[in-house]
C-alpha cells in the first residue's frame, strides 16, 4: 500500500515536472475554427466572423483577424490588423506577426507600429524577444515622442532601461535641431542621446560636429569631444571638448582651443574658450593667442584674457592682463588692449611699449592705426609723456627725445616721420657719416617741438622748432649721470623679437582633465549564438524566422508560404457559397468575395466568413469533413 502511495506520489511529480518544462498552452478564442491537415498538420485556422481572433500566453494578448494555431508547438501566426499587448509596456499592431511560447519570441511584418508609454515606433519589420524585453528592426524605423523624431536604418530597444540603439544613417529631428550620427543610444525617459562616429547637431545658426557625443533633446544641451568643432556663420571653434546650449546660443571650449573668424582673416588659439552667438562674442584665455593676417603678414596678439565683441562688420577685440604683440617689423607690450577692426585702430593701455627696428617707444597710452584699405600701418601715437629712445650705433649710449604726444607716420610698414610736441627734450650722439663713425659729441636740446626723418630705421635728420635752446658736449664733459632724460628706462630686455617670445617666461598651462564620454557598452548582437540556438530549437516548420535569415541579417520579403494555403481551401468556401446562393436566393455579405486575391493582397489566410447563421453553421460543416 505504501508502494502504491509512493507510485501515486512520484507520478504526479513527475507529470507537473514534465508541464513545467513544457511551458503554458497558448490560450485561444475565436469564431471560427477550420482544420486542413493536408496542408496544415497539427494545425488549427481560426477566423474571425464577428469579433477578432484572442489569444493569450504568460502576459502577452494577440488580436487578428485569422490566425494558423499549432498548439502542440505553442506557435502561431497571426495575419490582418494584429495587435500584441504585453501588460502597460507595450502595444505592438501589425499586418503579419508570429509567436513562440516556448521561446516567447515575436516577429511582425508591414506596417509594424509599436507603442510604449513614452514612444512610438513604425517599421516594416520587427523582431521582439520577450525574455530579454528587447525589441529589434533592421529595415528602416521610426522612433517618435514628446519632442522628437528619431529615424535610422537600424535600431535596437531595451524596455528594462527605456534605450534605443541606433545604428547606420541615424537622425533625431526637434522644431530646434537636427542631430545625424553613425551610431546614437537614446533614453527615452529623459531624452537623452550619445552620439558615436561621425555626428553633427545643426540648429538654426550654428552646427557642433564631433566623433563622440552628449546631446539632452530636452534642454537642448550638448556635450562633444574627438575632434570636436562648433560651426557659425563666419566663426569656428574648435576644441578638446566643447560644451554646447542650443537655447541660449552659448557654447564653451576646453583645451587646444581655435576660434577661426574667415569675417576678417583671424585665428585665436588658447585652452578656454567661450562664445556667446547672440552677444556675436567670444571669450578665451589660458595662453591666449590672437593671429591677424594683414598684406601677407601676421599680426600676434597674446595676453592672459581676449574677448572679441561684435559683428562681423564691426569686430572688437580686448586684451587683458600682460599683452604682448609681435609683428615682423614690430612688437609692444602692455596691460590691455583694444583693437577696433573696423577703423583699425589698437589703443594699448598700462605701461605701453613699442619697439620697430631700432626704436623704443613709450607713454600713457598708445595708440596704432593701420589703413583699412591696403592693411599696411598707417601712423602711432603717444599720449602723455611719449618717449622715444634708439640705441647709439657703435652702443655708447641711448639717443632720447622725450615731450608730451608723439605722432609717427608709416610707409611700407616702416616708420619714416616722428613728430614730438610741448616741452621737448632731446639727447642724441652726434657722429661723423663716414669711416669708422667717429663721435663728435652728445647734443641735449630743449624745444617746443621737434621732427625726425628715419632712413632704414636710422635718423637721418632732426628738426627743431621753437625756444631751442641746445649744447653739444664733448663725450668728456658729460657726466654719466648727464647722459639719460629724466623718465629714462631702457627696457630692450623686454623685446619680443620672435613669436616664441610671446609667451617666454610664461609656465605651460595646467590643462583641465576632459571626463569624456564611455564607448557604448558591448552587448551582444541581438540575434547573438545563444538566441539563434534558442530559436532553433523550437522553431516550428509553419515559421519564417527561418535560420538563414537570423545569420543574413536580413528577412526575406516572400509570400510563398502565406500564398500558398490558398486554393484548397478557397475552392471549398466558393462551391459552399454558391449552394447556399441557388437554395436561399438571397444576397450574402461577405467580409471579401473576391477570392481570386492572393492572401497577402487580402492581409488575410483564405478564409472567408459569412455572416449569415445559416452560412456560418454550413461553414462549420465544411470544415470538421
Amino acid at each position: 500500500m505504501k508502494n502504491t502511495f509512493l507510485y501515486i506520489v512520484f507520478c504526479l511529480l513527475l507529470s507537473a515536472l514534465s508541464f513545467a518544462q513544457e511551458g503554458k498552452p497558448i490560450k485561444v478564442q475565436s469564431d471560427r475554427t477550420i482544420k486542413d491537415q493536408n496542408r496544415f498538420p497539427g494545425a488549427t485556422i481560426l477566423a474571425k466572423v464577428d469579433e477578432q481572433v484572442y489569444m493569450q500566453h504568460e502576459g502577452i494578448e494577440i488580436w487578428c483577424d485569422q490566425a494558423i494555431h499549432y498548439s502542440e508547438d505553442r506557435f502561431v501566426k497571426a495575419l490582418g490588423n494584429v495587435k500584441m499587448i504585453q501588460g502597460d509596456t507595450i502595444t505592438m499592431t501589425s499586418t503579419y506577426a508570429e509567436y513562440n511560447g516556448d521561446t516567447q519570441f515575436a516577429y511582425a511584418s508591414e506596417n509594424v507600429f509599436m507603442e510604449t508609454p513614452s514612444n512610438t515606433l513604425r517599421t516594416d519589420t520587427l523582431f521582439f524577444d520577450r525574455l530579454r524585453q528587447q525589441a529589434y528592426y533592421r529595415s528602416g524605423g521610426t522612433v517618435r515622442d514628446s519632442s522628437n523624431t528619431l529615424t535610422s536604418r537600424i535600431g535596437r530597444y531595451f524596455m528594462d532601461r527605456k534605450q534605443y540603439s541606433f545604428n547606420t544613417d541615424v537622425k533625431i529631428v526637434n522644431p530646434e535641431n537636427t542631430v545625424d550620427s553613425d551610431r546614437l543610444d537614446y533614453y527615452t525617459e529623459n531624452g537623452h542621446a550619445y552620439l558615436y562616429g561621425p555626428s553633427t547637431v545643426k540648429g538654426k545658426e550654428s552646427t557642433l560636429y564631433c566623433e563622440r557625443g552628449f546631446y539632452d533633446t530636452k534642454v537642448k544641451t550638448g556635450y562633444a569631444i574627438k575632434n570636436a568643432r562648433i560651426d557659425y556663420d563666419n566663426r569656428t571653434v574648435f576644441g578638446d571638448s566643447i560644451f554646447y546650449n542650443s537655447a541660449i546660443q552659448f557654447a564653451s571650449a576646453t583645451n587646444n582651443i581655435k576660434v577661426l573668424d574667415t569675417a576678417n582673416n583671424s585665428v585665436i588659439t588658447g585652452h578656454y574658450a567661450e562664445v556667446f552667438k547672440d552677444k556675436d562674442s567670444v571669450f578665451i584665455t589660458k595662453r591666449a593667442l590672437a593671429a591677424t593676417l594683414q598684406e601677407n603678414d601676421s599680426i600676434y596678439i597674446h595676453s592672459d584674457t581676449l574677448m572679441v565683441t561684435g559683428k562681423p562688420e564691426h569686430r572688437i577685440m580686448n586684451g587683458f592682463y600682460d599683452v604682448r604683440i609681435y609683428k615682423s617689423n614690430m612688437s609692444g607690450k602692455s596691460d590691455s588692449i583694444n583693437v577696433d577692426q573696423t577703423t583699425g585702430y589698437t589703443k594699448m593701455i598700462g605701461r605701453p611699449i613699442i619697439w620697430s627696428q631700432r626704436n623704443q617707444m613709450t607713454g600713457d597710452t598708445i595708440k596704432i592705426i593701420s589703413n583699412k584699405e591696403t592693411e599696411k600701418l598707417d601712423s602711432l601715437l603717444v599720449y602723455q609723456n611719449a618717449f622715444l629712445v634708439q640705441e647709439d650705433t657703435l652702443k655708447a649710449g641711448f639717443n632720447q627725445v622725450k615731450g608730451q604726444t608723439l605722432y609717427g607716420l608709416f610707409k611700407d610698414n616702416e616708420i619714416y616721420q616722428v613728430d614730438i610736441d610741448k616741452n621737448t627734450e632731446t639727447i642724441f650722439y652726434q657722429r661723423e657719416s663716414e669711416g669708422d663713425l667717429k663721435l663728435i659729441g652728445i647734443n641735449k636740446v630743449l624745444s617746443s617741438s621737434i621732427k625726425l626723418l628715419l632712413e632704414q630705421r636710422e635718423i637721418v635728420d632732426v628738426y627743431y622748432y621753437q625756444n631751442v635752446d641746445g649744447t653739444l658736449y664733448r663725450e668728456i664733459d658729460l657726466p654719466e649721470n648727464a647722459r639719460e632724460l629724466s623718465g629714462f628706462h631702457w627696457r630692450g630686455d623686454e623685446r619680443i623679437n620672435s613669436k616664441a617670445d610671446l609667451f617666454r617666461g610664461e609656465k605651460p598651462p595646467k590643462l583641465t582633465k576632459i571626463t569624456g564620454i564611455p564607448l557604448p557598452k558591448d552587448e551582444a548582437d541581438f540575434f547573438d549564438e545563444e538566441t539563434v540556438k534558442r530559436l532553433e530549437e523550437s522553431k516550428s516548420e509553419g515559421s519564417r524566422l527561418l535560420e538563414q535569415e537570423l545569420k543574413d541579417a536580413e528577412l526575406k520579403k516572400t509570400n510563398e508560404e502565406l500564398d500558398s494555403i490558398s486554393s484548397p481551401v478557397q475552392q471549398k468556401i466558393q462551391e459552399e457559397i454558391d449552394t447556399q446562393k441557388k437554395d436561399t436566393k438571397k444576397k450574402s455579405s461577405f467580409i471579401d468575395m473576391d477570392l481570386q486575391r492572393t492572401a497577402r493582397q487580402r492581409d488575410s489566410i483564405t478564409v472567408t466568413t459569412l455572416k449569415h447563421v445559416k452560412q456560418k453553421d454550413s461553414l462549420q460543416r465544411l470544415s470538421n469533413n
